[in-house]
C-alpha cells in the first residue's frame, strides 16, 4: 500500500516570460500524457497533475504580486521519490518550463542535481488534502477499469448466459482471471493498510485529541470573544455580488468537460487582519485533520464525485489556491457542496475578500447560490496543463471496479454474491 502526496511547486515567472509559457503549457495540453515536454504517461505513480500560469495581480495593500507558475501533482509515495523521478525522467521538460521561472539554474546544461534542488526549494506545503481513498495507487485504478473491461467482454462472449446460476457465473469469471496471464493478479485482493501505517494514523489522532483536550480551556474561555469579532467583520466585509466576465467564463468552459472527469482550480486573496489568518489557519488544520481521518474512504460527507483536492497558502498567505479533480459538470460539483456541504464552505471560503455574507461564520454564504457561483467563476483561474492517469474513469466507477476485483477472492453467500453481480 502506497501514501498519496500532494505536490506544489510555485515559482515567479521571469518578466516578459508569461505569454511564452502560456503558449507552450497550451501546446501541452493537446496531449497531456504524450506531449514532447511533460509526457506524463511516462509516470506511473501519478494521478493527476496540472501547470497554471498566475498572473501579476495587487494586493489588498496595493503591493504587486508578481506572475507566477504553480505546479500540482497528485502521486503514490513520498514526495522526494516523485521529485527524483520526475528529474530523472523528464528532466529536459523540467528546464524547458521552468526556465521562464526567477531563480532557475541556468546554462545549456542544468544538472539533474541543480533541478531538484530547485523544485525541492520551490515546494509549498499543502494546508489540507484530500484522497478520495487512501491507498488505492494510480496503477491500481488503471489495472482494476482494465479487468471491468474483460470482464464484460467475457460475459458478452457467453451465450446462455441468463440461465446460468449465480454461483456458476462467479466461478466462470474466476476461472477467466486465472488462466489469463495479464489478469491473474486480481486473483488476489488488493494490499490494505498495513499495522504500522495503521498504528501512524492513530497515534496521529490520538495527538490531536489530546492537542486539542491540552487547549480546550482557552478554547473555552477566548471562544465568546472571537465570535463577537469575527460577527462584527462580517457584518462590516463588503460582499459585493460581481458576475463574471463573459470572456472570461468562455476561457474556463473551453478547458473542461472533455472527458469523464475535470479540474477545477481557483485562488483569491485573504482577507485582512490576525483575526481573519488565525481563523483560515485553524479552519484548514481542523479541515486536514477530518479529511485524514474521517473521508479516506471514497465519500466526503456524501460526495462521492471527488478524487483529489488541496487547500495551499500562497505569497506569504495573501492568498489561498484551491484546486480539485472531480467527475461531472461543474454546476452539478457546485450543488453537490451546497446541498451538502454549505457550512463547510462557508467556514473556509469566507476568509476570502469577496465571498457571499456569512453569519457567525458557517450560516447563509453558500446558500445564497447565485453569489456564490459567481464568486467561484471570478476566482476561477484557467488550468493551462492538466492531467489525468484514467480520465475516462470516475471516482464511482473506481470504487466499483475495485469491489468487482474483491469478489473474485474469498467466499460469498448468497446475498453477497448477488450484490456483487449486480456490480457487472
Amino acid at each position: 500500500m502506497a501514501d498519496q502526496v500532494a505536490i506544489t511547486i510555485t515559482a515567479d515567472i521571469r518578466s516578459g516570460d508569461v505569454v511564452d509559457l502560456k503558449t507552450l503549457l497550451a501546446e501541452m495540453n493537446g496531449d497531456p500524457a504524450q506531449n514532447r515536454v511533460l509526457p506524463f504517461g511516462k509516470l506511473l505513480r501519478v494521478h493527476f497533475a496540472r501547470l497554471i500560469v498566475l498572473d501579476a495581480v495587487t494586493d489588498l495593500r496595493g503591493q504587486l504580486i508578481p506572475a507566477s507558475l504553480v505546479f500540482l501533482s497528485d502521486v503514490d509515495g513520498s514526495a522526494s521519490a516523485y521529485l527524483g523521478e520526475l528529474v530523472e525522467a523528464l528532466g529536459s521538460g523540467i528546464d524547458r518550463i521552468f526556465r521562464h521561472c526567477v531563480g532557475y539554474p541556468g546554462g545549456e546544461s542544468v544538472k539533474a542535481a541543480d533541478q531538484l534542488a530547485y523544485l525541492r526549494a520551490k515546494t509549498v506545503q499543502a494546508s489540507a488534502v484530500y484522497v478520495n481513498t487512501l491507498g488505492r495507487t494510480a496503477i491500481q485504478v488503471r489495472r482494476e477499469a482494465r479487468l471491468r473491461e474483460e470482464i464484460e467482454n467475457f460475459l458478452d462472449r457467453w451465450h446462455g448466459l441468463e440461465a446460468a446460476r449465480p454461483g456458476a457465473v462467479r466461478a466462470a469469471l474466476r476461472a477467466f482471471v486465472r488462466h489469463d496471464s495479464s489478469l491473474a493478479w486480481a486473483e488476489q485482493p488488493a494490499k490494505s493498510p498495513g499495522v504500522l501505517f495503521q498504528l501512524r494514523e492513530w497515534l496521529h489522532f490520538g495527538a490531536v485529541i489530546l492537542l486539542l483536550l491540552l487547549f480546550s480551556p482557552l478554547f473555552i474561555i477566548g471562544l465568546p470573544f472571537w465570535l463577537i469579532v469575527l460577527r462584527l467583520h462580517e457584518l462590516s466585509d463588503p460582499a459585493p455580488d460581481i458576475r463574471p466576465d463573459r470572456k472570461h467564463v468562455r476561457e474556463l468552459t473551453n478547458l473542461e468537460d472533455f472527458v469523464a472527469q475535470n479540474q477545477f482550480t481557483a485562488v483569491g486573496l485573504t482577507k485582512p487582519g490576525r483575526l481573519r489568518q488565525l481563523t483560515a489557519l485553524a479552519i484548514l488544520w481542523l479541515l486536514n485533520t477530518g479529511l485524514r481521518h474521517l473521508y479516506s474512504r471514497g465519500s466526503l460527507a456524501g460526495v462521492k464525485t471527488i478524487h483529489f483536492a488541496r487547500w495551499v497558502f500562497l505569497n506569504d498567505k495573501r492568498r489561498l489556491l484551491f484546486a480539485s479533480n472531480y467527475d461531472g459538470s461543474l454546476e452539478s460539483y457546485m450543488d453537490d457542496f451546497i446541498d451538502r456541504l454549505a457550512w463547510g464552505l462557508n467556514a473556509v471560503f469566507s476568509n476570502g475578500v469577496g465571498y457571499p455574507k456569512t453569519r457567525w461564520l458557517v450560516f447563509d454564504g453558500a446558500k445564497n447560490e447565485q453569489a456564490f457561483k459567481h464568486f467561484l467563476r471570478v476566482h476561477q483561474v484557467p488550468t493551462q496543463f492538466w492531467y489525468s492517469a484514467y480520465n475516462h474513469v470516475s471516482a464511482v466507477n473506481t470504487a466499483n471496479n475495485a469491489a468487482i476485483r474483491a469478489g473474485l477472492s474469498g467466499r460469498m453467500d448468497d446475498a453477497s454474491l448477488e450484490r456483487w453481480l449486480l456490480r457487472l
